[in-house]
């Protein structure tokens, strides 16, 4: 009887142990999850700044022309009335005079 009661607990433990490890809630479930939670959270974060750079960009918007004129020179290649448009050649019509974009 004490050998049966045993080898009952035996496999009990067994199962128990495969559910903990492999089934459904176990702990390779629970890496898994991790995983992709990390994943997750890289790419909010990359958003987050894209989302802060964006707000930013629209309160320069919105209180001043500055930033709008500079938008419309490096977007659309404007130029003010009293300046003088000068084409060279080879020369990207986008860059500053410091060479930078």
């Amino acid at each position: 009887m004490l050998k049966w009661l045993a080898i009952a607990l035996i496999a009990l433990l067994v199962l128990l142990q495969y559910s903990l490890w492999w089934g459904d809630g176990g702990l390779r479930e629970l890496a898994h999850i991790r995983s992709r939670a990390d994943t997750l959270a890289a790419q909010n974060e990359t958003l987050r700044e894209r989302n802060q750079r964006l707000a930013a960009e629209v309160v320069d918007l919105k209180n001043g022309l500055a930033a709008i004129e500079e938008r419309a020179r490096s977007d659309i290649g404007m130029v003010r009335e009293d300046e003088e448009f000068f084409w060279v050649p080879g020369v990207d019509a986008g860059t500053t005079r410091e060479g930078q974009r």
